[in-house]
């Protein structure tokens, strides 16, 4: 008999079949279950721990990759996992959200969500599975969320509509669309295109919705069979009569205060009317005592009258805090060339929104190098965000970046990836900084317009322009507004966050948060739509300081050259244990690749340098035809019929002893030549058959002067005979030992 009581389920999602266990794994956990679909399995626990005296939901959710379930070892220097990747704590933030708002009013039980993935096999991707699995481990703890949370990934592959596609084809997909939501509505969207229209997206949001309703569904079965008590908790109740008090006494007052246009200024006048709203309705005692619990209450029902004021002004009367219409976008100021000495730099200034964004441009042997469980091992563009603490006013720890930062310097990438060149046609490595100096509101859509701009002052060939724009949602009943271009305070307050990014023909990144159940797919439509005349608009703005990206790079940028040579030839250009190779790269300052298909890249810090570098590797590797000079040629080799001169790593001609020395006739080589001696010789004579380049000497009157085709008719001189040797003539490239196929040069 089994010490385990398992509980299993499943459900079909697409193509696959996604399954839900519970009662064998980490059993002391307040929730555990183990998600799987195919060979890809993910532990996930839910668990509830002390009740703490905070004003805010105790919600931690990690994500832990482990290396061995993909059978690798991790690569730092320990050979152990360290603090989270960034697709670790991007999949932990797709949890969190959607999650989060389901938490009953009043929940202040620390609580912790932790996905572990097992196994991955690289066809089921680990990140939806986590999903599911953490509300699947929620369903039968003893936390009473309100519903339950399925997800889904909804691709676009070939034109068709693909649910839950394969891992391997995720660099294919035009569409790479993830949905977390209940079986009433949507919660949350996560996206990154190709230039999708706005009619795909809610084609796509529709088809996951049918999918979450049976991943709930089978929630709903895994805990009637297998969960635990839910712990009751009553929603704080605040005094109606106190709330009343506040809206007739100070109602008129609070209006005022959140009415002023300036954030910090809103923020200073709202502060003031608390102080006297707690001074009057909380007063010390005779003692000068506080009472702390009643100070509390009164600070707890300010808030919500404020909240119901601004709410109801927006909502009801279509008056924003700032004073703009519904679809009115806050004035925009755009400026190129900011930082004198990096590649390419750009500010976007949106209202009290501003960053920076500065593009520094290497080679390729700068890209990023992936760690993770996942099937991309490296990156040539990758986009930073910084949120520093001066930006909102506030001082702070500045100690590297926040899970916040990761997600919003992600949704900027995936924005701006579907404008990258590829390698081929700009072989360089790029990396984008957005740099938040000032913040209220939608920052990490000003990070994708300012970053944009910058990579077109670098002069990185992007496919277009790339604007974004957050939208928003207050609802109040039946009545609505959808808003453009949303400032902070309609954010914190209000009932979506829907950001908006993409290029004038089509949508290339989405991301949407949404706090309410209510939200209808004719809202989204209306949200959509307004995005799309915001983002033509920011375009415009954008276009004004610089249309389109700049035909040279900036002179601070590294030069970088791509060649195509005979593979054939790539044991000339690396030489004998490298040596032809690093010669170079010592010569010309440079980096140089040699790829097996006969591709050659040269980095160099200088344009001047990069074609220097180019030039000799040309020459090294083409093939001599009758008229090409070589200068400074050394002689390798005297015999008794003439001297073997190499022209190139690896390829030697022959001049005839009859040659030595125009006009006279020689006994010996040597009473003219030596072994290292440098001369200037033509070619006179090229025999492919057999493998024979015949020269004479460049100051030779018989070739002064004379074109290839008079040359030709020259000769070599030797009329085509042998008088001993060791060769049996001129050789090619092919004579000397290639080398590796692929080698790069060390590192400057």
């Amino acid at each position: 008999m089994s010490m385990f009581d398992v509980s299993r389920v499943s459900v079909d999602v697409g193509d696959s079949q996604i399954s839900f266990e519970t009662g064998k794994l980490a059993k002391q956990a307040g929730g555990a279950v183990v998600v799987q679909a195919g060979d890809t399995m993910v532990l996930c626990t839910a668990t509830v721990g002390n009740l703490r005296d905070v004003d805010f939901l105790p919600l931690t959710v990690d994500v832990e990759e482990r290396m061995y379930a993909a059978g690798k070892i991790p690569g730092s220097f320990f050979r152990r996992e360290g603090k989270s990747g960034e697709k670790a704590t991007l999949t932990a933030r797709m949890i969190d959200r959607p999650i989060r708002p389901l938490f009953p009013k009043g929940w202040h039980y620390e609580t912790q969500l932790v996905a572990m993935p097992l196994s991955v096999d690289h066809e089921n991707p680990y990140d939806i599975l986590a999903m599911n699995g953490a509300s699947a481990a929620l369903a039968i703890s003893p936390v009473p969320v309100a519903s339950h949370v399925g997800a889904v990934r909804i691709g676009k592959l070939d034109g068709d509509f693909v649910i839950n596609p394969d891992e391997e084809t995720h660099d294919e997909l035009d569409l790479d669309l993830i949905v977390a939501g209940t079986d009433e509505a949507i919660l949350m969207v996560e996206a990154g295109a190709e230039g999708v229209t706005e009619a795909e997206i809610l084609d796509a949001l529709d088809i996951a919705h049918g999918e979450i309703k049976k991943l709930c569904a089978a929630m709903e079965e895994l805990q009637q069979k297998a969960g635990k008590q839910k712990i009751q908790v009553e929603a704080p109740q605040i005094d109606e009569s106190l709330l009343e008090r506040i809206r007739s006494d100070f109602g008129t007052k609070i209006d005022e205060a959140t009415s002023v246009k300036d954030k910090l200024a809103r923020q200073d006048a709202a502060d003031a009317v608390k102080a006297e709203v707690v001074e009057a309705l909380a007063p010390a005692g005779a003692d000068g005592e506080v009472d702390e619990d009643r100070k509390a209450e009164v600070k707890t029902a300010f808030s919500a009258v404020e909240k119901a004021v601004i709410r109801k002004r927006i909502a009801v009367d279509k008056k924003r805090p700032d004073g703009r219409a519904q679809d009115e976008i806050r004035p925009i100021e755009c400026e190129v060339d900011i930082s004198p000495r990096v590649h390419g730099s750009a500010l976007f200034t949106r209202g009290e929104t501003q960053i920076l964004s500065n593009v520094a441009l290497g080679t390729t042997r700068m890209d990023m190098r992936l760690d993770t469980l996942g099937l991309q091992t490296t990156k040539r563009f990758f986009h930073h965000y910084n949120f520093p603490p001066f930006s909102v006013g506030e001082a702070g720890f500045m100690r590297g970046p926040k899970r916040r930062d990761i997600g919003h310097g992600a949704l900027a990438e995936r924005a701006l990836a579907a404008t990258i060149p590829d390698e081929e046609s700009f072989p360089y490595v790029i990396r984008a900084v957005s740099e938040t100096l000032e913040s209220n509101g939608s920052s990490s859509m000003g990070s994708v317009c300012a970053s944009s701009m910058a990579l077109q002052a670098a002069g990185v060939p992007v496919s277009a322009p790339v604007a974004g724009v957050a939208m928003g949602l207050i609802k109040e009943g039946d009545d609505y507004i959808v808003l453009t271009d949303i400032a902070g305070v309609e954010d914190h307050l209000g009932d979506m966050d829907f950001k908006v990014a993409g290029t004038k023909d089509g949508i290339t990144a989405l991301q949407m948060d949404i706090k309410i159940t209510g939200v209808t797919f004719e809202i989204l439509e209306d949200a959509l739509e307004q995005a799309l005349k915001g983002r033509q608009f920011i375009l415009g703005k954008m276009a004004e300081a610089i249309d389109g990206p700049r035909e040279k790079l900036s002179q601070h940028a590294p030069a970088i050259e791509s060649i195509k040579i005979d593979p054939e030839k790539i044991g000339a250009v690396i030489g004998k244990g490298g040596e032809t190779i690093r010669a170079l790269c010592e010569e010309f300052e440079a980096e140089i690749d040699v790829d097996d298909d006969g591709t050659v890249r040269i980095y160099a810090p200088t344009g001047d340098l990069v074609d220097g570098c180019v030039a000799r590797i040309n020459s090294m590797t083409k093939e001599a035809e009758i008229g090409d000079r070589y200068n400074a040629a050394k002689v390798v080799k005297t015999t008794t019929f003439g001297a073997f001169v190499e022209l190139v790593k690896g390829t030697d001609g022959l001049l005839h002893i009859s040659n030595v020395k125009p006009g006279e006739r020689v006994d010996s080589v040597d009473d003219v030549l030596t072994a290292g001696e440098v001369i200037d010789v033509t070619v006179v004579e090229v025999d492919k058959e057999r493998g024979r380049i015949g020269l004479r000497l460049s100051d030779d009157p018989s070739v002064a002067g004379k074109s290839p085709e008079e040359l030709a008719s020259v000769g070599s001189g030797d009329g085509g005979k042998r008088n001993g040797g060791d060769r049996g003539g001129s050789r090619g490239g092919g004579g000397r030992d290639r080398g590796p196929r692929r080698e790069r040069s060390p590192r400057s």
